[in-house]
């Protein structure tokens, strides 16, 4: 496994999850959020993400972190693995209310400098929204792009699931979830 996407509604732990993988795996890391956004909270023009995207995903090897609906036929193209943080959102809302208060004013490691954590309706509408807009979507097309998916539904799972899947390499079967 070369290439990983790690996906998931906001406040999942996305960041968290492809940083310990990619910290196991001696993958470089690349947060999505840090790519896109420019010093607050500024949009590039697309062409130049697109461009971002292509330069991003032509790297041999990483572990590649966020939504970003546009860009992702791309990087599944590139991928070998999903890694689909697929809570309810019982457990990624409230994780996401407590990042924003955490972090108020403040700079994520894994977002762009200048783009300090803020109160943004459109955002928390999004993740309010995510498993009723985004999902399903979302779900197709990595259906059809054939790459392998592993789906976690809790963080407890998620832990596991990191432990098992990285502590030997040579057996490692991402479709095939080892047991202790």
């Amino acid at each position: 496994m070369d290439r990983i996407l790690v996906l998931g509604p906001c406040g999942a732990g996305k960041s968290t999850l492809a940083a310990e993988l990619g910290k196991r795996l001696d993958l470089p890391v690349i947060h999505l959020d840090a790519e896109y956004w420019r010093a607050g909270w500024i949009e590039p023009p697309r062409e130049e993400w697109e461009a971002k995207v292509e330069e991003l995903i032509a790297r041999p090897r990483w572990v590649m972190d966020g939504n970003y609906g546009s860009s992702l036929a791309r990087r599944l193209q590139r991928a070998d693995l999903v890694v689909n943080l697929d809570y309810p959102r019982r457990v990624f809302f409230p994780r996401m209310i407590w990042r924003l208060l955490k972090n108020w004013g403040r700079t994520r490691p894994d977002v762009a400098p200048g783009c300090d954590e803020r109160f943004d309706l459109e955002f928390w509408r999004y993740t309010w929204r995510y498993r009723i807009d985004v999902e399903p979507r979302r779900a197709a097309r990595i259906a059809e792009s054939g790459v392998p998916v592993i789906a976690l539904r809790s963080p407890r799972e998620a832990r596991d699931w990191l432990v098992q899947s990285t502590e030997t390499m040579d057996s490692w079967n991402p479709a095939l979830p080892r047991k202790n």
